[in-house]
């Protein structure tokens, strides 16, 4: 089923500036798919490019579908709009809901638009106000304002887009992200500094005691009901630090991907990225049970053309949280540390079909 809208009561009316506020959502944006067997309804978690890519496969498998973006990006043009305008960063969000689009001339039309970036006219020399500003990171913000509700934003962008699917915030306050590196300091010695935003910590390469603040910031319930109502949850691929592991430090989200009775995926990114440079693939799960230790998981998409030398510790690493690894041929090609969409989706195919 495609969720779609947040609630048929939207309200009508002025707000105090006296914009107009947006009216509740069309009856056609909020209809059920009617299918005639039981559809498998799955939340992805993630962000930017990884989570992208996992839903541009899954849309092909499911057509229940939640993805919760992280909310801690600091840099572009979502780190202007969130520190200029107080918002949640939009730009991963905007990506998610980019690969649920529609499949038609409608929806990848809306995409194209969604994903537009601004550049200065040739031979404009003065400050570009909307230099690398992506239309659907305006337009984003431009509904948050409009609904003060950035889940009715993000339902009314998907609307827009006719998505194949729900895209929800992991919180409802902007996080930021930081960690402990370790610095040689003039004298010689060595001593521990904090490094906070996602820009900053992704530059890292041994970074520990990594945590979310605000401390108190507020958990999306639309995610947790997601997370609790699913008949998988799938988290990764894509930067392990910044748009994976996130997850699992929110309290209240750490605690419903524990808890929930859903069956638990990892999908192994295809290299290591600079923020783990130097990691085996063992060593990435290893990193999430480390900041959630009662994580169990089911099971673990790996790369067929894995390193044999690297598999078995994969496969004991996999086997200590509960999970058996599936190897499958998910890289798109030899030169390109990237999924392939449709070969992913068979993965997840297979994987649904299971019986564990």
């Amino acid at each position: 089923m495609v969720r779609i809208g947040h609630s048929p009561d939207l309200p009508v009316g002025s707000d105090t500036q006296g914009i107009p506020k947006l009216p509740a959502l069309p009856t056609q944006a909020l209809r059920l798919l009617k299918s005639t067997h039981r559809v498998t309804k799955v939340t992805a978690l993630g962000g930017g490019h990884g989570l992208y890519g996992s839903l541009s496969a899954l849309r092909h498998v499911t057509t229940d579908l939640t993805a919760i973006v992280t909310v801690a990006d600091d840099g572009g043009s979502s780190g202007r709009l969130r520190k200029e305008m107080g918002v949640l960063p939009p730009g991963d969000l905007r990506m998610a809901l980019s690969a649920l689009c529609d499949d038609t001339d409608w929806g990848r039309t809306w995409r194209d638009v969604m994903q537009h970036r601004f550049s200065a006219p040739e031979g404009y020399n003065d400050e570009f106000p909307l230099e690398y500003h992506a239309l659907g990171n305006l337009l984003i913000t431009t509904l948050w304002q409009l609904l003060e509700d950035p889940v009715a934003g993000l339902d009314w962008a998907g609307a827009l887009l006719n998505a194949r699917g729900r895209v929800l915030p992991m919180a409802l306050d902007p996080m930021v992200i930081y960690g402990t590196v370790l610095r040689e300091h003039a004298g010689g010695g060595i001593e521990r500094v904090r490094i906070s935003g996602q820009v900053n910590l992704s530059k890292e390469k041994q970074v520990h005691d990594i945590g979310l603040t605000p401390k108190d910031a507020r958990p999306c319930p639309e995610a947790l009901t997601a997370i609790e109502e699913s008949d998988w949850v799938i988290l990764g691929p894509g930067s392990w630090r910044t748009s994976v592991l996130p997850h699992l430090l929110l309290e209240a989200q750490r605690d419903a991907i524990c808890r929930t009775e859903a069956m638990r995926c990892v999908v192994m990114n295809l290299s290591d990225d600079e923020e783990t440079a130097g990691f085996t693939p063992a060593a990435h799960l290893a990193l999430l049970k480390r900041y959630a230790p009662s994580l169990r998981l089911d099971a673990v998409i790996a790369d067929d053309e894995t390193p044999k030398s690297v598999r078995s510790e994969l496969e004991r690493e996999s086997e200590s949280m509960g999970a058996r690894v599936m190897w499958a041929p998910v890289r798109a090609s030899a030169e390109n540390n990237v999924h392939n969409p449709l070969k992913l989706a068979a993965a997840y195919h297979e994987l649904f079909s299971f019986k564990f």
